[in-house]
């Protein structure tokens, strides 16, 4: 597949790195200079101006490519760059920082085919790391939703009862269910729960401790806090 990244900052480059190391043919668009010789000393083509320009977009290929990036730090640019690319077809993807996640998704989700919030990204991470265990969150859907992936443990109160009952909050339900050690898949109803398995599920954030009360029970330190309030 071929791929326009405009801006080859930390994630425009990085992006570029990982579609090339999968095989796919990458071009970027840079307006700075010495970003621009970086790109070209990593070994990938380089269309050097600005990005929210068609004619370096149609340079650099936008007509013939599968989609492009636009992941420049400049909202402007970014957006600039995927209207360009929608007019010749092009799937588009633009970046927006974390301070303007929420209002400029509802601003411009019908205008491109995905918005990416790379700060988003690095923050699930990280949460990820600090809090290790059974617990593992996927994705920020919208202001108030979350992804999250749950691993059945042998603490678990569901452990050994099928999907069909389980009995989740309102304001969530199960995406998608998996075997220990096999793929993840459409829940079904006589799924059965052991260890290992795991349960992603779409959670309002203030049901969030509920659902993990139900998946997992008590957190190790919950469990040694009630014994002493005990």
């Amino acid at each position: 597949m071929r791929f326009v990244i405009v801006g080859a900052g930390r994630v425009g480059l990085r992006t570029a790195r990982v579609l090339r190391e999968e095989g796919h043919e990458v071009v970027l668009v840079e307006g700075h200079d010495d970003q621009a010789t970086r790109v070209r000393d990593a070994g990938f083509d380089c269309v050097e101006g600005d990005g929210s320009r068609e004619e370096l977009l149609v340079e650099a290929g936008v007509e013939n490519a599968d989609a492009l990036g636009a992941l420049t730090g400049d909202l402007n640019t970014n957006f600039a760059a995927c209207l360009i690319a929608n007019h010749h077809d092009c799937r588009t993807v633009m970046r927006i920082d974390e301070d303007y996640r929420e209002g400029i998704y509802q601003k411009y989700a019908d205008e491109v085919d995905e918005i990416v919030y790379p700060e988003r990204l690095g923050a699930i991470g990280a949460k990820n790391a600090l809090l290790g265990g059974n617990l593992q969150a996927i994705a920020d859907v919208a202001e108030h939703l979350q992804v999250v992936l749950f691993t059945i443990t042998d603490d678990s109160p569901m452990k050994g009862y099928n999907l069909s009952e389980v009995t989740l909050p309102s304001q969530a339900r199960v995406l998608a269910f998996g075997k220990a050690g096999g793929p993840m898949g459409v829940p079904l109803p006589d799924d059965s729960l052991e260890t290992g398995d795991r349960i992603a599920v779409l959670a309002d954030f203030d049901v969030l401790g509920d659902v993990r009360q139900l998946l997992l029970g008590r957190s190790a330190e919950e469990t040694a806090a009630a014994a002493v309030e005990g």
